[in-house]
């Protein structure tokens, strides 16, 4: 609903996009349930729907870009292993961050690894980079990029890799998302840096959250339009948010700074 009211505010195109790379979670059906959803609470969208699935060449595109240029890896590490070498990092990197413990990898260890351990993860090197920019919500904001996963050992694409070149592919000028991806936000600006592409604004804004002040998720029960009707779903928004669900006289700088939480 913000990322709609941002855009008709602003004379804007809306563009919809179906992020279904994680093709184990893709179920039939829901594509379609999501779309009429939007529908439903008075959305509406420019142009055709875009589905990443039906976008791998152009990704594939990216990662042989990333690694004529030496910027990609092979990573072995189990999550587990992880964990323990992030929680033992030091350095510039933000706690929990990859250190780059496949980087390091000799000659041989890596033909051992190869031979021996599941098919590798690829890594791009940001080797500590720090990006600054601005939020329209939360303004100036700086992150310190760490060596983050461009493609899963699966061969799936990852997040990261994937919005870059579909946002600069879509010529997509403002991002608005929840602000649980603002740390997301400086490893996507360091990546469209490495790719040559133009990379859009951002804002992130507050999220729904459950009783038990984590994010609203399935955990919770069902919270959907089969039982909250869209009226009062768009009421409830308008009431949380603080502002009116109306292009003409949607103000950004009234939207309610903390999350919500949902009591049903």
């Amino acid at each position: 609903m913000l990322a709609w009211l941002f855009a008709r505010s602003a004379r804007s195109r809306f563009l919809v996009r179906m992020e279904d790379l994680d093709f184990g979670r893709v179920k039939p059906g829901v594509a379609e349930e999501q779309l009429a959803d939007l529908a439903a609470i008075g959305l509406d969208w420019d142009g055709d729907v875009v589905a990443q699935s039906a976008r791998l060449e152009l990704y594939r595109d990216a990662l042989a870009t990333l690694r004529r240029e030496g910027r990609i890896y092979e990573c072995f590490c189990t999550r587990a292993e992880i964990r323990e070498a992030a929680s033992a990092a030091h350095g510039p990197l933000p706690e929990g961050a990859y250190p780059g413990t496949c980087l390091r990898l000799t000659a041989a260890e890596l033909a051992d690894k190869r031979a021996a351990v599941r098919p590798p993860a690829l890594r791009v090197r940001a080797d500590a980079e720090h990006v600054r920019f601005q939020d329209r919500l939360h303004g100036a904001q700086e992150g310190v990029v760490d060596d983050f996963v461009v493609q899963r050992n699966d061969g799936a694409v990852a997040y990261n890799l994937a919005v870059v070149v579909d946002d600069a592919d879509q010529g997509i000028e403002e991002v608005v998302r929840g602000d649980d991806l603002l740390d997301s936000t400086p490893r996507q600006l360091f990546l469209a840096r490495l790719l040559g592409v133009s990379a859009p604004r951002h804002a992130h804004v507050p999220l729904v959250l459950g009783p038990d002040g984590a994010r609203l998720a399935k955990r919770h029960g069902d919270v959907t339009l089969r039982e909250v009707p869209p009226a009062d779903a768009r009421a409830w928004m308008a009431q949380t948010l603080g502002v009116e669900l109306d292009p003409e006289s949607f103000d950004p700088g009234r939207i309610a700074r903390e999350p919500t939480i949902w009591r049903g």
